[in-house]
């Protein structure tokens, strides 16, 4: 692991954060099954069940889905079966609520444990979705991508609002005279996390909103990160970076509904 020489001390602490987690690759393809792993595009959806809407009755857009039989296996996460991340297309904050980012209204994950193959059982005509031409339409990007998932560990990355109290404690006992902002500002740039990911630690254009969470609860961790990405023209408008987040002994229950949703821009 490489740190800026100030923090040397601590590398025994950071190196203890490591995670493994799975970066994602996404390449345009028009070309997916309705069971494939994507950003964007046509989701798997049963006929037998209500297709997520917002309160207006705006039919919500596939943001990602992750089928597990296709993906590296990853502590914690479902071995199988299907699990999707909708925003609703005609929401400024695409989707979430900053007020209550646990508020699925706008935003939906859906996870389906059994996967049906036959065709005739799934929604294959999706004309109803909105469309890309409406001007009111605000997307992170147009189309949709394939994805490729790779295995990888990283350590505590520099948005993540744990790393602030490790460093303050760090510099407090220290008895070299050491400024917590630019430790701050070097650690980020070699741990900035900013990848399109499934577990692992987030990044950020703003702040972490899980320090103000309550400190007795559960943590909340990294479920699923989409950046913005110059190579497959996804934006999340200001080059910002959409995040959710899940507490552990929901996602071993394979319970995602309360999940965290933000989304930050530059």
């Amino acid at each position: 692991m490489k740190l800026p020489p100030q923090l040397e001390n601590l590398r025994k602490e950071l190196e203890a954060t490591q995670k493994l987690y799975l970066k994602i690759t996404p390449s345009f393809s028009n070309k997916l099954t309705i069971w494939e792993s994507k950003f964007g595009g046509e989701p798997y959806f049963p006929k037998k069940l209500d297709y997520p809407k917002s309160p207006e009755g705006n039919p919500l857009i596939l943001l990602a889905q992750i089928n597990f039989s296709e993906t590296l296996l990853l502590d914690n996460f479902p071995k199988e079966g299907i699990l999707q991340f909708y925003i609703d297309s005609y929401h400024d904050l695409y989707g979430m609520n900053d007020e209550d980012l646990a508020e699925q209204k706008y935003f939906r994950v859906i996870y389906f444990e059994e996967i049906d193959l036959d065709e005739k059982n799934l929604i294959t005509d999706f004309s109803f979705l909105p469309s890309i031409d409406d001007p009111d339409v605000i997307l992170p990007f147009i189309g949709s991508f394939a994805l490729k998932f790779e295995q990888k560990h990283e350590p505590i990355t520099g948005g993540d609002y744990r790393l602030e109290k490790i460093i303050e404690n760090f510099v407090s006992g220290s008895k070299e005279k050491l400024d917590y902002y630019d430790l701050l500002d070097d650690y980020f740039e070699l741990y900035e996390g900013e990848e399109h990911k499934l577990g692992g630690y987030p990044f950020f254009t703003q702040d972490d909103p899980r320090m103000n969470f309550d400190e007795t609860i559960e943590p909340y961790e990294l479920l699923f990160q989409m950046i913005s990405d110059d190579d497959a023209d996804i934006i999340w408008g200001d080059m910002g970076v959409g995040n959710f987040f899940i507490q552990p002994s929901a996602l071993r229950n394979l319970d995602f509904s309360q999940i965290i949703y933000s989304y930050d821009c530059s």
